[in-house]
């Protein structure tokens, strides 16, 4: 190997992260990158992200950051943005596929962690859980009421689902333990098989919204699902 080319190698690209991520997540990226973090964990302005990212062969973003056309045309060196979620409609993918530049995101990573949440909010909601909690903190609870903060039932109602994809699947399985019916409705139907393995049957919007006691929504932000409810 040639001198020029082992210097070449040497050289580590560089790396911004924009938010703060955990030590291991930065300690793993310095063995292979010169890494800048963001650790105030104050989003960048638009401005601010653009400076930032001059010189950088890679960006590590969250949702804050808005990596449009604009910021892509300004960064010529920029080779790779990966999205810390499973979303990213806060990247233009089809910018940065005209520009060559590779997008990635984190799909897998929180579905069961997504679909416990899921069901803390259901809970939550069906109990009353934020506004009795309120009530007491605001020092008017006089006693214990027979009909106070009754709230509503969760087992044996009717669970849907909308959007069946891995968090949707998470959210019905744990449907089960509440003996609940759950429906759901999707762009494309889930084999029978699927169906009979996590107890769901599947319907179309209307039907679901109709008989729906919960509903519970696990599609992507696009266009065309914006204000699908």
């Amino acid at each position: 190997m040639s001198d020029s080319l082992r210097k070449e190698a040497l050289v580590r690209p560089k790396v911004l992260v924009s938010r703060k991520v955990f030590d291991e997540a930065l300690t793993l990226l310095g063995k292979h990158f010169e890494v800048e973090s963001n650790q105030r964990d104050v989003p960048f302005t638009p401005v601010q992200l653009v400076k930032k990212l001059q010189g950088k062969s890679g960006a590590i973003v969250l949702l804050t950051d808005i990596v449009d056309d604009r910021l892509l045309a300004q960064c010529p060196e920029l080779k790779v943005v990966c999205n810390v979620a499973v979303g990213y409609n806060n990247v233009d993918v089809k910018a940065a596929t005209r520009r060559g530049v590779m997008v990635c995101n984190t799909p897998g990573v929180l579905d069961d962690t997504t679909a416990d949440f899921t069901w803390t909010l259901l809970l939550a909601a069906a109990r009353r859980i934020v506004e009795s909690d309120k009530f007491f903190r605001a020092g008017k609870w006089k006693g214990w009421g027979l009909m106070q903060f009754t709230g509503y039932d969760v087992h044996h109602k009717t669970l849907g689902i909308v959007g069946f994809g891995r968090i949707g699947k998470g959210v019905a399985r744990r449907a089960k333990g509440f003996d609940m019916r759950a429906i759901y409705t999707d762009v494309q139907r889930a084999d029978e098989a699927t169906e009979r393995e996590y107890g769901v049957m599947y319907v179309d919007k209307r039907t679901l919204l109709r008989e729906s006691d919960f509903v519970s929504l696990h599609i992507p932000l696009f266009p065309e699902t914006r204000h699908y409810l």
